[in-house]
């Protein structure tokens, strides 16, 4: 940023927050959570909407490094930057691109209700006391078979026609709307194909980091093996997180296993997902045992 628009900034705020009315804290979303969702309303036009807020002079930021903080910030500018470059009905829908300010990053969307981490009793960077329609709130078999067809649609739209992977589908970045739909959001580690044949698409590749910081590296209990033990990822890769995510959302939205941001567990936990039978499975319906099962095959090009 230039040292105009840094003084610009400095004086006037974050432009998000001059068009939006911003009211209560409702939920949390993206990587770690890391994004605060406010219930808000566009000021011109009185239009119900919702504010993603990412705090940078909370004492816990500020006590980070200052290069730990820049990684951290161009992660989270990045998801949204590239979702207001694309529409479909099963994607979050940006209504003011991100903006930043000297306090915060802010971007506007459609109305919510939560992300499907908050309702899968995960509250981290909620409010405290805990909203009770969040604590109290039941996910019903129709409501998650509908809203995991949902999440696919998104995923086939992404693959077809822009030739793109989503790269860390996990429950912190499906949000679910007032209306009950599930949206795709957290496109902070896409990547794009770069390479294409009748047979095969290539894509561009992203190596998973040890020493980055949390949450700067895809999420590893929803992470296709390849992309640790072969440095590859396809469109496949984001089969087998769906895959995963839908194992979650069945079983109290804990992944199969959990890595704890460890590549040694990961690799260890991946042995074990190539010998899962259906009777791990869970709760995860009948119906769907046999394609959840095939979609964590360690081969990708097994999986539907």
């Amino acid at each position: 940023m230039s040292f105009f628009g840094k003084i610009k900034s400095a004086v006037r705020g974050n432009p998000v927050l001059r068009e939006y009315e911003v009211g209560k804290h409702v939920a949390s979303a993206g990587p770690g959570l890391m994004w605060k969702i406010f219930a808000a309303v566009k000021k011109n036009t009185g239009k119900p909407a919702s504010v993603f807020m990412f705090n940078k002079q909370s004492p816990e930021f500020e006590k980070l490094p200052k290069k730990t903080r820049e990684v951290i910030i161009e992660m989270l500018k990045k998801g949204p930057a590239q979702l207001v470059k694309l529409r479909h009905p099963r994607l979050l829908t940006v209504d003011h691109p991100i903006e930043e300010s000297n306090d915060c990053l802010a971007f506007a969307a459609e109305p919510l209700f939560a992300s499907l981490a908050n309702l899968l009793g995960h509250y981290d960077n909620l409010p405290s006391p805990l909203p009770l329609v969040i604590k109290e709130h039941e996910l019903y078999p129709i409501e998650l078979q509908y809203g995991l067809l949902q999440v696919a649609s998104a995923l086939d739209f992404l693959h077809r026609d822009v030739k793109l992977m989503h790269g860390n589908l996990t429950p912190e970045n499906v949000v679910v709307t007032r209306q009950g739909d599930w949206k795709l959001m957290g496109f902070n580690f896409c990547c794009f194909s770069h390479y294409q044949t009748d047979a095969q698409t290539t894509f561009q590749f992203r190596e998973w980091n040890t020493k980055s910081p949390l949450h700067t590296n895809p999420a590893l209990d929803y992470l296709a093996p390849e992309y640790v033990l072969s440095k590859s990822c396809s469109e496949h890769s984001d089969v087998y997180s769906f895959c995963m995510l839908t194992y979650a959302v069945y079983n109290q939205g804990k992944p199969l296993y959990e890595s704890n941001n460890n590549v040694l567990s990961f690799k260890q936990n991946v042995e074990q997902v190539s010998r899962v039978t259906e009777a791990v499975l869970g709760r995860v319906p009948a119906e769907f045992k046999a394609l959840v099962r095939e979609g964590l095959s360690m081969e990708p090009s097994v999986r539907p």
